[in-house]
């Protein structure tokens, strides 16, 4: 199995800054690609950026400019930096990564359990 676990979550003003950090163990052969999602209150999950593990980057337009993804393969962590912060960010953030268990394998997505982000003065 593969374990998620996302930490840096928490409550900051408006205009701060928060760095999360999801590791990612278990059966791990290799990870294609590793994500952040949120989740806001009564609205559907929706994707921030994901990396792959090449180094491509993907943000959906809304964070473009304020948030950055990372990774540090050998560490099989995903970082998401993000700056300049609104009240409309508060959400629960969550890690996704998509992960060969062993070679050849089909990937499967693998999720975290969320941590909480809070933007409020």
């Amino acid at each position: 199995q593969v374990q998620l676990v996302e930490s840096g979550g928490g409550l900051v003003q408006p205009g701060g800054s928060l760095r999360l950090s999801c590791a990612a163990s278990g059966r791990i052969f290799s990870i294609d690609a590793m994500g952040w999602y949120r989740q806001a209150p009564g609205k559907q999950r929706e994707l921030v950026a994901v990396a792959t593990s090449g180094g491509i980057t993907t943000y959906a337009d809304s964070y473009k400019g304020r948030f950055t993804i990372s990774r540090d393969n050998a560490k099989n962590t995903a970082y998401l930096q993000m700056n300049s912060l609104k009240p409309e960010d508060t959400a629960v953030y969550y890690c996704n990564a998509r992960v060969r268990t062993r070679i050849l394998a089909q990937p499967f997505d693998y999720w975290g359990q969320g941590t909480q982000v809070t933007v409020s003065s």
